[in-house]
């Protein structure tokens, strides 16, 4: 999926949370918000891109997600928090190159060519990995543990990187070919943004191999590096990006724009962005793959991020007097189905460290509203939507909010930041509330109260944006006419 990923550890952001963001950019595809209970008996899974059956054990964690309505090509559950306090959100494709994928092929699906042939099963995907791993970890490194078997055992088809977090640690996983991957666990300090591109720069082989405090890899990375002559580094350290990434001309117009952009809202004043001798423009290869924000970073600075398109620059595609306007590739689109920004707040009891912040429908102009996780079940309006439009499905609500407001941007913009503002504000409030009731003794059932309070705000809030909004853009139709007598 051409998606967007922010990292942030406990100590960069305000209120020493751990936060996994990514935007699930994909082909337009209906989203639902649903909690799986928790499982016993071990099962079977079946992949439906790459035919592959899969054993699952017992003892499976209650979990959220936010799958396909249509299951065509598979869940896609996209992100979600088990009963734990684990989250993931997986995954965002990534890039690789010739030297790589000849050393080590995906494991691409084949089909029974004729009767005395055999259909070949392929690897796990994007498709797979929240349902393979999610209800199966109780801390993130476990969930980088899990799945770097999973690779090892199955392979790949496709190039992914995945973010796992709990109340301490973060961790980042990226798919190397088929079958071998590599992982950091992101400094208490640091932020990471990553688009669409390989994005580990630095990785310690002695640490992956020693102790493990920091980095893991599959057990013959090193090997593999060295076999196939990957390295390209001309110093002590090596550059995992260099090595197993790409620096294509697309990326220039693709991927590196959005990490020039991220990285110069939470560093405006260490580096140069703009103007002759920057540190780093839109189209540099190197811009870090983490780095210490220059002041505590909230959960509105991920969502302004995922829905932004390059405001105040020479590339916004909405501003008519900008120099190259839409020559890079946004990072909030009309095809992202569902912005998922993972909180879990360590500092708060175990029923309430877990907050799903989400955005359905086209990122770009929509509103972002928070639920507890440890519930289960969630409000219809969340958890019931079809593939057919209606205003009683929040995803619909906001693909019909998003393409009216970006249609009619001129006009449409100041009720659209309202609402989008309203939302998060009055979201945050009952957090406060709920956060404060069940740290007075109240019982954890009120969150599916808290929850429902939340829905039922959400969509007063929609309606109210919707009908404003497309009032406006009716008003502004090329065919409108007012007689000065009626």
């Amino acid at each position: 999926m051409p998606c967007t990923t922010i990292l942030v550890g406990k100590k960069a952001s305000h209120d020493n949370s751990t936060i996994i963001a990514r935007n699930d950019d994909g082909g337009f595809e209906a989203k639902r918000l649903l909690t799986h209970p928790a499982r016993e008996k071990a099962t079977t899974y079946k992949t439906v891109i790459s035919h592959l059956t899969v054993e699952l054990p017992g003892n499976a964690l209650r979990y959220t997600d936010c799958p396909n309505v249509t299951k065509t090509n598979g869940v896609w559950p996209a992100c979600g928090i088990n009963e734990a306090n684990v989250a993931m959100t997986a995954t965002e494709t990534i890039t690789s190159n010739a030297r790589v994928i000849g050393a080590d092929p995906y494991v691409r699906y084949q089909k029974k060519k004729n009767r005395n042939s055999k259909e070949v099963p392929g690897g796990i995907g994007e498709e797979d990995l929240v349902t393979l791993v999610l209800p199966y970890i109780h801390s993130a490194r476990e969930g980088v543990l899990r799945t770097g078997a999973l690779l090892e055992q199955y392979g790949t088809y496709e190039p992914n990187g995945m973010a796992f977090a709990d109340a301490n640690e973060v961790w980042w996983l990226e798919t190397i070919g088929g079958h071998h991957w590599i992982a950091r666990r992101v400094p208490d300090d640091r932020v990471v943004i990553m688009p669409n591109q390989f994005g580990l720069d630095h990785f310690d082989f002695a640490d992956a191999y020693g102790e493990q405090k920091e980095h893991l890899c599959s057990k013959d990375l090193q090997e593999f590096v060295e076999k196939y002559h990957l390295a390209l580094d001309t110093g002590a350290d090596f550059n995992p990006r260099l090595a197993f990434g790409s620096h294509s001309d697309a990326d220039h117009i693709y991927n590196t724009p959005r990490a020039w952009f991220m990285a110069r809202y939470f560093l405006p004043r260490t580096y140069k962005w703009d103007g002759d001798n920057a540190d780093f423009t839109p189209e540099s290869n190197d811009i870090p793959w983490s780095f210490v924000p220059e002041r505590k970073v909230t959960v509105e600075d991920v969502r302004y991020l995922l829905g932004s398109y390059y405001q105040g620059t020479a590339y916004n595609p909405y501003d008519k007097n900008a120099a190259c306007k839409g020559k890079y590739r946004t990072i909030g689109v009309p095809n992202s189905d569902v912005c998922g920004i993972m909180q879990i707040r360590g500092d708060l009891p175990e029923a309430i460290q877990g907050v799903e912040w989400l955005s359905m429908g086209g990122s770009g102009f929509t509103a972002c509203f928070p639920v507890y996780a440890n519930v289960t079940e969630f409000p219809k309006y969340l958890s019931g939507t079809t593939d057919t439009v209606s205003t009683d499905s929040m995803y619909w609500h906001s693909r019909l909010i998003a393409a009216l407001t970006d249609a009619h941007f001129g006009n449409a913009l100041l009720f659209d930041e309202r609402y989008v503002n309203a939302v998060m504000n009055r979201g945050q409030q009952f957090l406060y509330e709920y956060d404060e009731k069940i740290q007075q003794g109240e019982p954890v059932e009120i969150l599916k109260e808290a929850n429902r309070k939340i829905a039922d705000m959400v969509k007063e809030e929609s309606d109210k944006a919707l009908s404003q909004i497309l009032k406006n853009a009716s008003e502004h139709m090329k065919i409108r006419y007012h007689r000065g007598d009626n």
